[in-house]
């Protein structure tokens, strides 16, 4: 894993991106991408022989690194044996894949429809949450994110939504708790539960309960803040839905397969969704893969009536036969247990004690390999350190930050004022430990903006 500096073959790569790959989500004269030579575990390196620790987890998905050899040999031997086949036939890879998540999914969520990742997921949940009940509207929080097709971004909370907001979509958005930054003037966590149900069955009410065919949310919202609902919120969403006929659905595309500490974050609370999306940690991203998990009540919606909707890659077997094989390994290597221990005993304690010395920390928060750090300019006011949706020199603070996390060996996951602390699920105690103090050295430079 020693990396080998190439800068010869690193200009190349770099100069064929900049001339003909088109990047998401970017302006692309202002991008500089960096050039990866090769990943590993817990780290990837440039051609220049620089090597990082990754605290993102790629897009947070990586859950049990890169290269697992396991799972890279799961795919070798399913390219020797059957590289694709249509979805509408029974393969194994894919068979074993639906029962192996259909297994550890919460209640009767047993049946699995594959897409090809998180945004599709979400696009056919509302699909079927939709013909399921025959209702039109459907309701998603702020602060939320969940995908970047026309539907899934449409359904999205945080400002990637707004260049392509239909204003058509059939979409009503609510508040979700988040006492931090409370909307409803709360000062305990029970308050914040109490008054965020309301403002929900306010909003059915005058929307009209008849025309809700469902309610999305983000189990722990991820890139809008990893925010843990408090105690109590999502069994009253679940209360809600069961009283207007609404299909809940819970967005795990981030959150699921041992993020958490669990093998999804509604284990976390006891509840069970009509409807779970999934994707990413399924098989580490190393084929793309997603998928929805169906309660008996909705698949039995589509027993003599077809679904109208399908993918060509769905269930693709070598993308399934690396979910197979993750999950094998998670559980043989108990990766899932690794989250929720090492979170418990390692994260969130360090994040805590990096927040007593830095001023510019407002608040930890978090479970197992899934936290937050909210950087402020004032803690008594909780003014950010940047401005909401900041860019260019607004955005300064947060830049410096960054480039000084990656300048102490780490790849930070920076989102607005936040840092997300996200690495890989079966990290090391010692990688985790020096990935703190590379955090440690880049909230100082974040200091240096608190007023």
């Amino acid at each position: 894993m020693t990396p080998q500096p190439n800068p010869e073959v690193g200009a190349a790569v770099k100069a064929a991106d900049r001339a003909h790959v088109f990047h998401s989500w970017s302006a692309q004269e202002l991008i500089d991408p960096l050039a990866v030579a090769g990943a590993q575990g817990s780290y990837f390196w440039d051609y220049d022989g620089r090597r990082y620790l990754d605290f993102t987890s790629s897009l947070v998905y990586t859950n049990i690194g890169y290269q697992h050899p396991k799972v890279v040999a799961a795919i070798q031997e399913q390219a020797a044996r059957m590289t694709t086949f249509a979805p509408a036939f029974a393969i194994e890879a894919r068979s074993e894949a639906a029962r192996l998540i259909a297994e550890r999914t919460p209640g009767d969520l047993d049946r699995i429809f594959f897409t090809n990742g998180g945004a599709d997921a979400v696009e056919h949940a509302l699909r079927m949450a939709r013909l399921h009940t025959g209702r039109p509207k459907v309701l998603s929080a702020y602060r939320s994110y969940h995908g970047g097709t026309q539907q899934a971004v449409n359904v999205t909370g945080d400002p990637r939504r707004w260049p392509s907001d239909s204003g058509t979509a059939g979409v009503v958005r609510f508040w979700a708790p988040f006492l931090y930054r409370s909307r409803f003037y709360a000062e305990t966590e029970e308050q914040e539960c109490a008054r965020a149900l309301e403002h929900l069955e306010t909003t059915i009410a005058f929307e009209g309960p008849s025309t809700v065919a469902a309610i999305v949310l983000e189990t722990i919202p991820g890139t809008a803040g990893i925010m843990p609902p408090p105690a109590g919120y999502l069994a009253g969403v679940r209360e809600i839905c069961d009283k207007y006929g609404i299909v809940f659905v819970l967005d795990e595309v981030m959150a699921g397969f041992g993020r958490t500490g669990k093998w999804f974050a509604a284990d976390l609370y006891d509840v069970v969704p009509d409807l779970m999306t999934f994707a990413k940690g399924v098989n580490s991203g190393y084929v793309p893969l997603g998928g929805v998990a169906i309660s008996g009540a909705i698949a039995d919606t589509f027993g003599k009536r077809p679904y109208p909707g399908g993918l060509t890659y769905s269930g693709h077997p070598l993308a399934c036969a690396a979910a197979v094989a993750t999950i094998n390994v998670m559980e043989e290597e108990g990766v899932v247990e690794n989250a929720a221990a090492l979170g418990a005993s390692v994260v969130g304690p360090g994040l805590r004690e990096l927040a007593e010395r830095h001023p510019s920390v407002g608040e930890v928060r978090g479970t197992g390999m899934f936290w937050a750090l909210e950087l402020v300019r004032d803690r008594e006011t909780r003014e950010p350190l940047v401005p909401y949706n900041a860019s260019g020199e607004a955005n300064a603070p947060m830049a410096a930050f960054a480039a000084a996390a990656k300048e102490a060996g780490i790849w930070p996951f920076v989102n607005m004022n936040r840092t997300h602390v996200v690495p890989p699920c079966n990290a090391s105690e010692a990688e985790l430990k020096e990935g703190l103090a590379a955090l440690d050295a880049a909230l100082s430079v974040a200091d240096g903006h608190v007023e």
